[in-house]
Parts: C-alpha cells; structure tokens; sequence
C-alpha cells in the first residue's frame, strides 16, 4: 500500500467519525431536555392537579415547536394556533364519536383536516403576497370564524357547553402519569423534526427567506412553495396535538380549551420569551410559564397584575429570548480558538 492510500484509509474513516459525532452533539439538547423531562412525575405523581398541570405543559410546548417552524423558521404569522390545534380537537372527535371511526384514524383525519387549511392560509397569503402583520390578520379572522363555527354548531360541537368524547376512554391517554409521557415523546419527535428541517436543505431555504425574502428568492429559493411547506407541516403538528389532548384527561373539549385568548397569546409568549428559531425555546417558555401559572394560582385576585409585572420584568431581562442570550454569553465566556 502506497502513502497516498494508507493516509486515504485513516483519513476517510476519520472524517466518517467526525461526521457522527457532530451529528450527535447536534440532537444532544434533545435527549437531555427529554431526560429531565422524564424526571418531573417521580415528583408530581401523586398530585392529579399538578400532573394535569405539567401535561398542558407539554401540549402547550408542542403548540409552541409547530409555531416555531411556521413563524421562527419562515416568517409567517399564523394567530390560529387554538383555531387549527381546535379543527384537530373537534374532527377528532366528531370522527370517533359520531361517524364510529377508531380514535388513531380519526386523529390522522382530524391531523389531515388541519394541515389541509394550514397549507391553504400560507398559500392565500403567499400568492396575495401578504406580509406578517397582514398573514396575522388574516389568520386571525379565521380563528375568530373558528370560534363562531363552535358556538354556532351546537349538534356537533356542544356550544358552549362543550363536548365529552367517549373514543380514548380506555386508553393510556385517560391515565395519569402515561398520559404525561405520551405527550413528552410527542414532543420529542417535534424537536427531532424541528432539528432535521435546520440542518436539511428545506432549514436553509427556511432562514434564506424569513431574513430576507428578496436575496432568498435571487438565490433561487422557492419561496411561496417553501412557506406553504412550513405552513402545512406546522399546522398538521398543531393538529396532531389538539387531537390527541381531546382524547386525554377527562376526554372534554369546549370553547375556552382552543380560545384565542387560552392557546395563542400563551404561545407567542412562551416563544418569544424562550427565543424565536431556536431548538428549545419552546421547551424554556413552556416549562417557565406552566410554573409560573401553577405559583401564582393561590394570590387571586392580584394573579393577572403579578403575571403581567413578571412577564415584563422577563422580557426585559432577555430581549431576544433566554435561550439566544444565554448562547451568546457562553460564546463570549468560552471564545473558539482558532487553529493553527
């Protein structure tokens, strides 16, 4: 064997190495926030309140994932999380319980229902060529038609007095503490997504467009055909998750459970708080915010002035979102060095 080949053959290997181990280091963050995760019900577990409590956690940590990849990854403004995670809700069990289908295919239809007016609104948006407060808008518009449709359909929906869902009643979403672990390897798989998507192709197409669309689209980008992508993938997620918390704790969904004022400003604040685009932004909003729900319960009357005091005080604290300033910090504590 020549030099050439015996320094190919310790070359290649080890650039296969390098390889791995980079691919590893970048799911790292994953499996450690799934590991503390997993840790929350040895001490909780004896409380119904708060493992209910720690599970919305979690629904609302997957509602925040999905968001993060229509808005921190394209730009695009959906204010119809409750509205599209509802459609879930809803299909899912008018499908179970109405139509007799088995509850997993009628949360994969309820799913499809979802990532059907998802993709729709991005496409309406792309080809009126809206910009995010007008994609807001209207987003907004359909999650108040939304709310009207629940009101208004009483025989499928229950009005305001909502729906009981009998599909799921003997399943491990009706449990505990199982429940509590269905939802956080939901979330898991979220992330995986999230994480695959940023280091794909389509993750760079993704943050071509959201910081620039004009350079994104000379550099040959697709960008109505990649917002309708994030669009649908985003909203099927939302989708998937509100169906699957209908079948879950008492099997009861109404009004309030998808409301605007329940489900979308909680998770523009869990986001924005937790950093926009970023892996886990999502997983610190959630887990700071189901916390500070929980602390403030017992002041009353004076919860919502404390609330608001805190998240101000929060904000200003870390503007751009804890998980960005706290990577800068690092970096500047522990500057690379560079090789010579």
């Amino acid at each position: 064997m020549t030099v050439v080949e015996e320094t190919a053959a310790t070359v290649v290997p080890t650039a296969v190495g390098q390889s791995t181990g980079r691919r590893l280091l970048a799911y790292a963050p994953i499996l450690a926030a799934a590991a503390l995760l997993a840790l929350v019900p040895l001490r909780y577990s004896d409380s119904n309140s708060m493992m209910g409590a720690v599970t919305d956690g979690l629904v609302f940590a997957a509602y925040a994932v999905a968001f993060n990849i229509i808005f921190g990854s394209t730009g695009q403004l959906f204010l119809c999380v409750g509205a599209l995670a509802g459609l879930g809700g809803f299909a899912s069990a008018i499908f179970s319980d109405r139509v007799g289908l088995p509850m997993i295919p009628a949360i994969a239809v309820a799913t499809l229902c979802s990532a059907l007016i998802g993709g729709l609104l991005s496409w309406v948006a792309v080809k009126r060529a809206l910009e995010t407060i007008f994609i807001g808008i209207v987003t907004l518009a359909f999650s108040l038609s939304f709310d009207n449709l629940i009101l208004g359909r009483r025989d499928l929906t229950g009005g305001e007095t909502g729906l009981f869902i009998d599909a799921g009643g003997d399943t491990v979403l009706r449990e505990r503490v199982p429940a509590y672990y269905v939802f956080l390897g939901l979330v898991v798989v979220y992330l995986v997504v999230f994480r695959l998507l940023q280091r794909s192709r389509t993750g760079w197409a993704f943050r071509a467009l959201r910081d620039d669309k004009v350079a994104a689209e000379l550099s040959g980008v697709d960008v109505s055909r990649y917002r309708v992508y994030a669009g649908t993938l985003g909203s099927a997620m939302f989708g998937l998750a509100g169906a699957m918390y209908a079948h879950s704790g008492r099997g009861f969904i109404g009004p309030s459970t998808y409301a605007f004022g329940q489900v979308d400003v909680r998770v523009l604040v869990m986001l924005a708080f937790g950093g926009i685009g970023s892996l886990l932004g999502p997983i610190i909003g959630a887990a700071t915010f189901t916390w500070l729900d929980e602390f403030l319960v017992e002041y009353r009357e004076l919860r919502l002035l404390i609330y608001g005091v805190v998240i101000v005080v929060l904000f200003l604290g870390f503007r751009r979102g804890v998980v960005p300033v706290v990577v800068e910090r690092y970096q500047r504590t522990f500057p690379r060095r560079g090789r010579g």
